[in-house]
């Protein structure tokens, strides 16, 4: 059995990311989450036009005169690989400044409207292209601090606004992050949003415990060490509140996490933590189920193998991978820009001589693509540590 006996392509919600999660839980195997922070600046300045013009493709006209097959948008290679090289499943997430990026530099964000307007195309932009490609996809929105609640806000009004037009939210789930708020006050925020968003079915990841480091307005660079280490009374106590409201949710319990690069032996990860989370709250359920919470890995740069595999047998289902793959974006266009520095200088005239073009080398579409390639090359890794390989 694979995952398309159980869910069908395209973005997954409600109840069918349940499953997946589920299906990747018995089968031991996780997620990898990609961001959106790696959509190229020459796609999200265009990208919008991509679906405003999608819906005139049938009459073979668009307005403003833009053309669909010169935009690209590195999510697309994601997807693909997913599917055509590896068949597995993916999570594509946006993050609140990836979300303003996307949507480009020249929209205000004073009040969190970039962010919206960013997250919001680069949902529609994922929707159309999960379908093309038949790929399984769980579209997320990660990190959102009590101050980023307003973001959280337009995206979940842009959920119900699709779902009284199509009867489904437009993202698969999201994630609240008020690790720097109190145990109580945490579980209260997460406990009246997911009530606003179970009746739709969206999924809810919050995050409980501190993850170091910094990442989308979240700083825990000075935390004491111990805060990095949930305890099993506390994921009890959030699973116990949420699953009263909807079985669609997921813990990012912190097991020593620091988000960003750190060389191994730095930071002190203890996977084996989340076993006893699963264990004690089994114990509190009856019994009945071995690994009844559904977790998340954060921060996650710089881990070994072994400790990979570890957070997934205790029922890790999805692992950001933002760092190690924004790097490795970097490397495909960092090398082609030095290996072809010489081309890269004027727009004619190069080693090959004074009158020749170098439009093929510096086209935007040229030197993006090399990006892709590594970025496709460390996600495949990444679904290799994680054991997501061949689940379609």
């Amino acid at each position: 059995m694979g995952v398309f006996d159980i869910v069908p392509t395209g973005v997954l919600t409600g109840d069918n990311v349940r499953k997946l999660f589920e299906f990747a839980k018995e089968n031991n195997f996780a997620i990898p989450a990609i961001v959106s922070d790696l959509v190229s600046e020459f796609a999200s300045d265009r990208l919008i036009l991509v679906i405003e013009c999608h819906f005139f493709l049938n009459s073979k006209c668009c307005p403003r005169g833009c053309q669909v097959r010169d935009v690209r948008c590195s999510y697309c290679d994601v997807l693909q690989l997913s599917f055509r090289d590896i068949k597995s499943p993916i999570i594509l997430q946006v993050s609140q400044g990836g979300s303003a990026y996307f949507v480009g530099k020249g929209v205000a964000n004073d009040k969190q409207q970039a962010s919206i307007a960013g997250a919001i195309a680069a949902a529609h932009h994922i929707r159309i292209a999960a379908k093309a490609y038949g790929v399984p996809v769980v579209l997320h929105s990660d990190h959102c601090a009590h101050k980023l609640l307003p973001w959280f806000d337009g995206m979940l009004e842009a959920d119900e606004a699709y779902f009284k037009q199509h009867g489904e939210p437009l993202f698969s789930s999201h994630m609240l992050d008020l690790s720097e708020e109190s145990k109580e006050a945490n579980i209260a925020t997460c406990v009246k949003y997911f009530k606003r968003m179970a009746p739709l079915g969206l999924w809810l990841e919050m995050e409980i415990g501190i993850t170091g480091g910094e990442e989308d307005g979240v700083d825990n660079t000075g935390v004491d060490n111990a805060a990095l280490y949930t305890q099993p009374e506390d994921v009890y106590d959030v699973h116990a509140a949420l699953s009263a409201i909807s079985p669609n949710f997921s813990i990012a319990a912190a097991f020593g996490n620091v988000h960003g690069v750190y060389k191994p032996g730095n930071v002190r990860l203890q996977p084996e933590l989340l076993g006893k989370h699963q264990a004690f709250t089994s114990q509190k359920l009856g019994g009945k189920q071995e690994k009844p919470l559904f977790l998340v890995f954060h921060g996650g740069s710089g881990s070994t193998k072994e400790e990979i595999a570890t957070a997934v047998s205790h029922g890790v289902v999805k692992m950001n991978v933002d760092t190690d793959t924004q790097f490795a974006y970097l490397c495909g266009i960092r090398d082609f820009i030095l290996n072809k520095k010489d081309y890269l200088l004027q727009q004619v005239g190069n080693p090959e001589g004074a009158d020749k073009p170098n439009k093929k080398y510096y086209d935007p579409r040229v030197w993006v693509r090399e990006g892709e390639k590594t970025l496709v090359e460390r996600a495949k890794e990444a679904c290799k540590d994680l054991g997501n390989v061949a689940r379609l």
